[in-house]
């Protein structure tokens, strides 16, 4: 019941995120009233950084309520946040709407990462982390491809396009099961009523774990910028290029995408049980940081080729989505792994928001070029090939009590 829980609480976590990249551009153009790319490509920088930022004080927030009042009880309120605020975006009529609905529903979505991963590390064994956390990495990632395969069946246009957040609503759904099926995590009863008065967020950043915490915000930022900066661009990136004759090149490359991040979410875990969780996070960043230059620097018009480096891109990018899940909660102790896997990894969220930003004023800077923006930002991979060799090695230990 825990496994279930957290995997369609990320499924649909996921459907969520890949909800934008898909609606974006049709959306902005409406109700901007645009012509150009040049308004959609700023406003997609803010609303993605309001996402981001949403999502960074959601998983602080929504983390310090799953060490304080459970992992359950928590997880149903950030389904609840992100599914029905998402749901008010079908009102939208100015790019600010837009932008609140995204800023608010992150707040769900950051408490539902941290809190999955913490009920799930806490409550099947040891042996089974590295595969659980390829298949939760995996599960948003489905969520991306199930947003893909709905814009292909039903074309998003700038006709048409609300219809799509109405849909988003549903996994409100989701919270009836939580509350009466899904048991709470004993490792978190125990650690609560050893310490009933624990200060999770002080603790995170006292000198014991400071280190630790800072380390982690790194390598999420190092991610996230990437993804968020970048890659989360490039349905945006085949619309441009393949116009109305097209108009389902994005849903085309959202599912391209989102069957690589699969693939790459349940390849990366398994790897850092091989070879260490370093060298592995080395091994992403090198491969993410050659696959996006190539993409970038090399490919100009939407066809077969760009649909197949959406594919090898993803899968390289979204693989860090599957090592956080096994390295994050090696790092905390159960009464603070909640908080301290939610500050790092939403705490990247708000470099991300950086990332955005800078992305959305060079596509403007560069005429519209999604592609020569895209190859700047993805050069942030270079930072954590040199970071991670200075956080500890956590292969072959046990969950920290």
């Amino acid at each position: 019941m825990v496994l279930l829980a957290a995997l369609l609480g990320w499924l649909f976590d996921g459907y969520e995120i890949g909800l934008f990249p898909v609606v974006a551009r049709p959306a902005l153009r409406d109700v901007l009233r645009a012509t150009t790319d040049g308004p959609v490509g700023i406003w997609m920088g803010y609303i993605t950084a309001a996402f981001l930022l949403g999502a960074a004080l959601g998983g602080l927030v929504f983390g310090w309520l799953g060490d304080r009042l459970g992992r359950v009880r928590a997880m149903a309120l950030s389904i609840l946040t992100y599914s029905l605020v998402t749901g008010l975006g079908y009102l939208a009529q100015e790019g600010w709407h837009l932008a609140a609905v995204r800023f608010i529903s992150a707040l769900g979505m950051g408490g539902q990462w941290s809190l999955g991963v913490a009920l799930v590390m806490e409550c099947w064994p040891e042996k089974w982390r590295p595969l659980l956390a390829g298949a939760m990495g995996a599960a948003a990632n489905v969520g991306f491809l199930v947003v893909g395969l709905t814009a292909k069946l039903h074309p998003v246009t700038q006709e048409s396009w609300r219809w799509i957040m109405l849909v988003a609503a549903l996994p409100a759904l989701l919270v009836f099961f939580i509350i009466h099926f899904v048991p709470e995590s004993e490792r978190w009863k125990a650690a609560a009523k050893a310490e009933p008065d624990s200060q999770p967020v002080r603790e995170i950043f006292s000198p014991r774990f400071l280190k630790t915490t800072l380390l982690g915000i790194a390598f999420a930022s190092v991610a996230l910028i990437g993804t968020w900066g970048s890659v989360q661009w490039l349905p945006l990136w085949a619309d441009q290029m393949a116009g109305r004759a097209n108009p389902t090149a994005k849903a085309d490359t959202q599912m391209m995408q989102a069957v690589g991040a699969i693939l790459g979410g349940f390849v990366a875990p398994l790897l850092g049980a091989r070879l260490g969780r370093r060298l592995a996070f080395f091994l992403l960043c090198a491969i993410s940081l050659g696959v996006c230059a190539v993409l970038f620097r090399t490919v100009h018009e939407f066809g077969n080729l760009f649909l197949g480096f959406a594919f090898v891109v993803s899968a390289s990018t979204a693989a860090f989505y599957g090592w956080f899940p096994l390295y994050l909660p090696e790092i905390f102790p159960t009464r603070v792994r909640a908080t301290g896997q939610g500050v790092c990894y939403n705490t990247g969220r708000v470099f991300a928001a950086v990332g955005a930003l800078t992305q959305g004023q060079l596509v403007s800077a560069f005429g519209g070029s999604y592609a020569r923006a895209g190859a700047l930002v993805t050069l942030v991979y270079l930072f954590g090939m040199v970071l991670i060799w200075f956080a500890p090695e956590t292969k072959g230990k046990p969950l920290p009590d």
